[in-house]
């Protein structure tokens, strides 16, 4: 898509942000963060495997050093706490009714966040991984989907560490001792040959097993670990 500059960020966005980075400073050491010359300037979207509700500060901790307040997708369950959603409406995240008819309205609304500058960031797997060993899951096609219809440059980022904080089932916070964190940004994802396919579901589970083969690459070399041949395959989200 044709390049536009990012808007600045709504003061509420930056206070958050001023208020919880020291927080996760503390929380996450050493940071192994790294792959920041492949976030482009303009709009663009952030795919990454999702290991804990932790790792959401990590992952816009990271984005926010190099300049970028993404728009942040997230389930809609968010919106009715009082104070919770009152900060996620004034940072403008866009809501996700999960396993919905209504999930289609998100990628209209990440699609205007593009037009209007931002960069977006979502979580193909649509929640935490159920892989008994954390390796990405099977994933949902909405971010092949927002990709293919607008161009848009997509960065696959691996993360590591957050789980440790925060478990990714059940319940616990585990802020001390301090937590090594990785999150590398890979160079973008190749779709060049599938944007004529906007339209085709298959171009769509193409593009996905690109985005998810790319993420579980980089999160095997942080792990030096080898992943399983075949992603583990999501169960249906559990309200």
């Amino acid at each position: 898509m044709a390049p536009v500059s990012r808007p600045r960020p709504p003061w509420v966005y930056r206070t958050v942000v001023a208020l919880l980075r020291p927080l996760v400073s503390l929380i996450t050491r050493p940071r192994r963060w790294r792959g920041a010359e492949h976030l482009p300037d303009g709009p663009f979207v952030v795919v990454a495997n999702h290991l804990s509700v932790f790792d959401p500060f990590t992952l816009v901790h990271f984005l926010v050093d190099n300049g970028v307040y993404p728009r942040v997708l997230a389930k809609e369950s968010l919106w009715r706490f009082p104070v919770v959603g009152w900060v996620v409406r004034q940072v403008r995240a866009v809501p996700v009714h999960r396993e919905t008819a209504g999930a289609a309205a998100a990628l209209e609304a990440a699609e205007q966040a593009l037009a209007e500058g931002d960069a977006v960031l979502l979580y193909p797997e649509g929640t935490t991984t159920q892989d008994p060993d954390l390796w990405p899951m099977t994933a949902k096609t909405g971010a092949a989907r927002l990709a293919l219809r607008t161009g848009a440059t997509v960065v696959p980022v691996a993360q590591w560490g957050a789980h440790r904080v925060i478990p990714p089932i059940g319940t616990g916070f585990r802020p001390f001792p301090p937590t090594p964190s990785d999150v590398v940004a890979g160079p973008p994802v190749d779709l060049g040959d599938l944007l004529d396919r906007a339209d085709d579901p298959a171009a769509w589970q193409e593009a996905t097993d690109r985005i998810m083969r790319r993420i579980t690459e980089q999160l095997a070399q942080i792990r030096g670990e080898q992943p399983p041949a075949t992603p583990f395959v999501r169960r249906p989200h559990r309200g």
